[in-house]
């Protein structure tokens, strides 16, 4: 009796712990490969922006994305009905702006300027944007790593930068050092994921930063297998026909520039520890240096532009790991040529396209993004900043980002890249 006890229960601790491997390993790898593929997402016409309520003309889909095709609009109206109670209770209770008067006046920003004339401005910078992008996923003389590869191929870690919110069928990539913080706070808003003393948030200020950038926060695809299992893959791709997907980017060499600044200009632990330490060691020759950032700082030790540069070229750096998200490539984090995104919009016309964007998502009156920033790190800087950096570095470098110039349609910085 007791051994069969023990052989039950050792067959029941096997099975947990198969379970759980299995769970591990396809968070990291991903399911491509252990699923039905289906068809991805036919291309947009330049320009369209697709709308977010259900009932459109869908392609025909294999049995079980048709059963997940109609769970998910059945979801999405529902969801859309109690979007639009919320909506009317904002706009019907106190009066009370959603971005205070007092905001708006520090931050000089008029939210009442956008007219028809610059929607029609706006809807042609989308299309130029748009066709650029897809005009080089499509040149196979411009290649790039991972370029070729489809979206089943990409494992589930590398889609932690897709942002969900099936309440409003929004998909947001977020790129550190273009205005994300903001946008994650929009996401919080629309999505209700975060309360306040029991309340969603409403106003997206009112968001503290450390919940911001807390990965509970918010629903990503690469949690997709913990919530539903084999029809992850099923479910993302529909979610990617049917939602509205948009991303922000600048101008590659400037967000290097605000990332070293951000991170090693200023005291931060984290980046102290992980990053800036290996660098004084290898780039710079220190020994026995202090271990906290303070300390270090006290002493005047703080990584040069430099020595980030260097890091970044050196082949050794991707081999120990990836590059940290607030460096990655755009085309690394996001996989514009396997998602076809609906919106692109630019820091250097942060004000501008969130208007419009907010208004294409038709929650605009639900929201207003919050104010920009007047210390954008500024591509005037370029010049500066590279003075000392040595021709054959900064090269290299264009080549290292050159997807994102490119993609993107940013200008080649020919006065850093010649004598």
């Amino acid at each position: 009796m007791t051994k069969a006890r023990l052989l039950r229960l050792s067959v029941v601790l096997v099975s947990v712990f198969m379970i759980l491997l299995i769970i591990v390993y396809w968070d990291n790898v991903g399911t491509a490969h252990f699923y039905l593929h289906t068809s991805f997402s036919r291309p947009h016409s330049p320009g369209a922006i697709p709308g977010i309520t259900a009932g459109e003309d869908w392609e025909a889909l294999p049995d079980v994305d048709e059963f997940l095709a109609k769970l998910l609009s059945s979801s999405l109206k529902q969801n859309s009905s109690v979007s639009r109670k919320t909506e009317q209770l904002l706009v019907q209770g106190s009066g009370k702006p959603v971005v205070s008067n007092l905001e708006e006046n520090v931050r000089g920003y008029d939210w009442s300027t956008h007219n028809a004339r610059n929607n029609l401005d706006q809807e042609k910078l989308q299309i130029e944007r748009q066709r650029t992008l897809q005009e080089f996923c499509a040149n196979s003389s411009f290649t790039f790593p991972t370029k070729e590869r489809s979206f089943d191929d990409i494992p589930n870690y590398e889609l932690n930068h897709l942002i969900v919110d099936d309440r409003h069928g929004i998909i947001y990539c977020y790129v550190p050092k273009v205005a994300c913080t903001n946008w994650k706070r929009v996401m919080i808003v629309l999505s209700e994921s975060l309360l306040d003393q029991g309340v969603p948030y409403q106003n997206p200020l009112d968001i503290p930063r450390e919940h911001v950038h807390n990965t509970s926060t918010h629903l990503t695809f690469n949690k997709f297998w913990r919530r539903y299992g084999k029809f992850s893959r099923h479910l993302m791709k529909i979610k990617l026909k049917k939602y509205t997907k948009f991303l922000f980017v600048r101008d590659p060499f400037v967000r290097l520039i605000s990332a070293f600044r951000s991170k090693f200009e200023l005291e931060n632990e984290e980046f102290y520890r992980r990053f800036a330490i290996p660098m004084l060691k290898l780039y710079s020759n220190h020994t026995n240096l202090p271990t906290s950032v303070s300390e270090a700082f006290g002493a005047g030790l703080k990584v040069s532009f430099s020595d980030f540069i260097q890091y970044l070229l050196d082949p050794r750096t991707e081999k120990i790991a990836p590059f940290n998200e607030h460096w990655r490539q755009v085309y690394r984090l996001c996989h514009p040529c396997q998602i076809n995104y609906d919106f692109i919009g630019k820091l250097e016309t942060l004000d501008e396209d969130a208007a419009y964007l907010l208004q294409l998502l038709k929650v605009d009156r639900l929201l207003h993004f919050p104010p920009s920033y007047r210390n954008r790190t500024a591509s005037s800087w370029e010049d500066d900043w590279f003075a000392k950096i040595p021709l054959a570095w900064r090269q290299q470098l264009y080549k290292l980002y050159e997807a994102d110039f490119v993609l993107f349609g940013y200008p080649k910085p020919e006065n850093l890249l010649k004598d």
